[in-house]
C-alpha cells in the first residue's frame, strides 16, 4: 500500500508543479525566463510526468491567455458559471483545446506567440500510442503494488491527471473562496496555503496580476510552487525579470498586468 500511495501522491505533484511551473507560469505567462536548454528539460520533464494527459504548451498557452482575456463570460473556454457540472467545463474546455492543438482554428494574433515549442516532442505526445502505453505502464505497477482490486479505483486518476488539475483549478477557483480583490471577474482564493495545486487556486491573487510570479500576497498564503521557483532562481536555472519576486515592487506588476489583459 506504501508503495501505491508513493506512487499516487508523487505523480499528482510532479504532474501539478510541471503544469503550474512550466506550462502555466512560464509558458502562458513568463513570469521568468530560462536559457533553451533548461526549457527543454522541463519540457520534456512535462510530458514525462503528464504522461498519458500530455498538454501541449502551445495550445495550454493560447487557451489560458483567452481564459485571462474573457474571464467568466461566454467566451472563456472554461468557466464554471456557463457549464452545469465539472465535467461539462472539461468536455468544453477540450473540445477548445483540440482545435488549437489540431489547427483547427486560430486564435487571434495577440494570444499566439512568445510560448515554448518542442515539435517532436508534441507529435509523440499526442500520439493515442503514445498514450495508451503510459496508461499500461500505470496499470502495471498497480497489479504489481496493489494489496487489491479496490485500489484501481485510483488508476483514472492517472489517466486524465492533467485535466483533472485543471479542472479542479477552474471550477473551484472561479466558484469557492475568498477574494482579496475586486477584479472583473469571478475569480476566488480557494486555499490560504494550496497544498492541492501547488498554488494555482490562488486565481483571485492570480487574475489580479497575472505576471507577478508569487500567486500569494497575503500573510497567511502560501504558494509552494513559487518557494520552489525561488530556489531554481538561486540555483541560477530561472531568471526573474528585474525584482519581479520582491513584495515591494508588487504593485507595479498589477499595472503591467492588467494593462496585458486589456
Amino acid at each position: 500500500m506504501l508503495a501505491i500511495a508513493l506512487f499516487f501522491i508523487g505523480h499528482w505533484l510532479l504532474s501539478v508543479f510541471c503544469q503550474t511551473f512550466f506550462l502555466h507560469r512560464y509558458g502562458a505567462h513568463r513570469q521568468f525566463s530560462m536559457s533553451p536548454r533548461w526549457e527543454r528539460v522541463f519540457y520534456l520533464a512535462t510530458w514525462l510526468t503528464q504522461g498519458s494527459s500530455f498538454l501541449s504548451p502551445r495550445g495550454y498557452a493560447i487557451l489560458h491567455r483567452e481564459h485571462h482575456a474573457f474571464s467568466d463570460t461566454h467566451r472563456d473556454p472554461h468557466s464554471p458559471h456557463f457549464q452545469k457540472s465539472p465535467l461539462a467545463m472539461m468536455l468544453r474546455t477540450k473540445d477548445r483545446y483540440n482545435d488549437l492543438v489540431q489547427h483547427r482554428v486560430e486564435p487571434e494574433l495577440r494570444f499566439a506567440s512568445g510560448y515554448p515549442e518542442w515539435n517532436t516532442l508534441d507529435r509523440i505526445g499526442n500520439l493515442w500510442s503514445v498514450r495508451i502505453a503510459f496508461g499500461a505502464a500505470y496499470t502495471l505497477f498497480y497489479f504489481a503494488f496493489a494489496p487489491n482490486v479496490y485500489f484501481f479505483a485510483l488508476l483514472p486518476f492517472h489517466f486524465v491527471m492533467g485535466p483533472i488539475h485543471g479542472a479542479i483549478v477552474n471550477w473551484c477557483g472561479h466558484k469557492y473562496g475568498y477574494r482579496n480583490f475586486d477584479t472583473h471577474d469571478r475569480s476566488r482564493n480557494s486555499l490560504p496555503f494550496d497544498f492541492l495545486t501547488l498554488g494555482e487556486l490562488f486565481q483571485n491573487n492570480h487574475h489580479k496580476a497575472g505576471m507577478a510570479p508569487n500567486f500569494a500576497v497575503r500573510w497567511f498564503e502560501i504558494d509552494p510552487a513559487y518557494l520552489v521557483i525561488r530556489t531554481l532562481a538561486a540555483m541560477g536555472i530561472v531568471r526573474f525579470a528585474g525584482d519581479a519576486c520582491e513584495p515591494e515592487n508588487r504593485e507595479g506588476i498589477y499595472a503591467a498586468s492588467a494593462a496585458q489583459t486589456r
